[in-house]
């Protein structure tokens, strides 16, 4: 079966997503604000849940009307072939109701409503007086935004940030879609030198890793739709078998460094249950310390937004990763920030910046690139 998909993202990313999704083999038939669309069967949703490293969850688009009242909504909703996809012992939460700009506000007696009207459907095209929900779980989400609905099942389960190496945040933490996401908008290549001198726990570099040997970063992971029936599972078996074996042997140089000594702690460990521990050197250095001698490297960091911290400090700081930054030999540069004088206080413009959000917090990604050309400024 040839399935309609929609991929989400945090805004901003999804050229990132789109090309990913390209890259896999697939064809992309549109793209909105945090959704990619494509099309593909059953071993292709077990393939862009194993290999999307930008997407947070990977939908299957059940269906899409018009709907400004709720016998509207019922009516529309309960049209839907349901019984396609989730069987008379599935479970169906309905467990997101979005609304935008649209008649239908109410997202609680948006739920019971379509609640109701999946739940009738089922029964009637499965023959059966009661729906027991003991099966698998096919958790839907709802997407209102101008009287137009979109109903889709979660095909992934938890959000496909959740790889499986990190099992507690830093401080700060970096979600790894955006992380990853920062690596594939830098210049970073495999014979360069990656350091992130705020690593934090390791998240980027990790990423970087991953992204270096063709890690799959759902490989270590379970997902909603292997358990709906058995070609989902046979599927997922079988492109977890190929992600394994496309795993590559390659030496890289990636340095990690931060001030707190619990955060390397963590991100020794998380790199470690990443796959990529002998990738990564990390050691507690304050900021300020840090220099190399190699050329034509690459940062990439997450700097401190100063919501915690208070502004002085934090300016500081970016002052003294500006500083470290052109003492380096042709050097690039990629740092998300959220505070809005950052390239004041690192005193230089960036070449270019883009604007992305971390966890609902409007930041910009900053490029910068060597005068010689080490760098790459097309991305």
């Amino acid at each position: 079966m040839i399935y309609n998909l929609c991929a989400t993202c945090t805004f901003g990313l999804e050229s990132v997503l789109r090309n990913e999704i390209w890259n896999l083999g697939f064809k992309v038939d549109n793209t909105s604000d945090g959704k990619v669309y494509f099309k593909t069967d059953n071993l292709g949703i077990a393939k862009a849940n194993l290999y999307l490293r930008t997407a947070d969850r990977v939908l299957l688009l059940v269906g899409e009307f018009n709907a400004d009242s709720f016998d509207m909504l019922y009516d529309n909703t309960a049209a839907l072939e349901f019984e396609k996809f989730i069987p008379a012992d599935g479970k169906f939460d309905i467990h997101k109701v979005s609304s935008v700009k649209s008649t239908l506000a109410s997202k609680s007696d948006c739920q019971a409503v379509i609640k109701k009207a999946v739940a009738e459907r089922l029964k009637k095209m499965h023959s059966v007086s009661d729906l027991p929900e003991s099966g698998a779980d096919f958790s839907i989400y709802v997407s209102i935004k101008n009287d137009i609905v979109q109903i889709l099942i979660n095909t992934s389960g938890p959000g496909l940030n959740k790889r499986g190496y990190r099992a507690v945040g830093n401080e700060a933490p970096l979600k790894e879609t955006l992380a990853a996401a920062m690596v594939l908008l830098s210049d970073y290549s495999a014979e360069k030198t990656l350091a992130d001198v705020m690593c934090g726990s390791g998240t980027i570099l990790i990423e970087a890793a991953m992204i270096m040997k063709n890690i799959a970063p759902g490989i270590n992971r379970s997902f909603a739709c292997e358990k709906w029936n058995d070609d989902f599972f046979e599927c997922f078996k079988s492109a977890r078998e190929e992600a394994k074996r496309n795993v590559t042997d390659i030496t890289l140089r990636i340095l990690g460094s931060d001030i707190d000594y619990f955060s390397i702690k963590q991100a020794k460990e998380n790199a470690e249950k990443a796959g990529v521990g002998d990738c990564i050197s990390f050691q507690k250095l304050d900021l300020k310390d840090f220099s190399s001698k190699k050329k034509c490297g690459v940062i990439i960091s997450n700097a401190p937004y100063g919501m915690r911290t208070g502004g002085h400090e934090v300016l500081r700081t970016y002052k003294d990763l500006g500083i470290v930054y052109r003492n380096l030999n042709e050097w690039s540069a990629f740092i998300l920030c959220g505070h809005e004088n950052f390239e004041k206080a690192f005193g230089q413009r960036s070449a270019k910046n883009r604007k992305l959000y971390n966890g609902g917090i409007k930041t910009y990604f900053y490029s910068y690139y060597p005068k010689d050309g080490c760098g790459n400024e097309n991305k």
